[in-house]
């Protein structure tokens, strides 16, 4: 199983999310994007999952914190407790025998990061 994580702000546009998940790597063979619960209604979001039609994963942020990220944001780490909220949540959301494909990547206008994560699934 493979699953994109992402983390964006609050004003994130469909485009910048689109553009940091092809820049890790693209939609194919995607079973689901996943990203913090507070998050997971965002339109933008939405609408990228449509775009792509895959499936929400809506993980809780008590679920990220202390979920080790190679990369690592000191005002992520600081908020949520784990380096980057896009690489815990593909983690996450794939489950057992996670492994990261694709480390964060960052949209060019800083709004939205993607990783992907792939395993052996829940």
């Amino acid at each position: 199983m493979k699953i994109a994580g992402l983390g964006f702000r609050h004003d994130v546009t469909l485009a910048a999310l689109r553009e940091a998940l092809l820049a890790a790597g693209g939609a194919e063979g995607l079973a689901a994007v996943a990203t913090i619960s507070d998050k997971a209604e965002t339109a933008a979001f939405k609408l990228l999952a449509g775009e792509f039609n895959v499936p929400i994963r809506s993980i809780p942020a008590d679920l990220l914190a202390g979920i080790a990220t190679p990369t690592r944001s000191r005002l992520i780490k600081n908020k949520f407790g784990t380096g980057s909220v896009a690489e815990a949540a593909a983690l996450v959301a794939v489950g057992r025998g996670a492994r990261l494909i694709s480390t964060r990547v960052v949209s060019r206008d800083r709004t939205a990061t993607a990783a992907i994560a792939e395993g052996d699934g829940e």
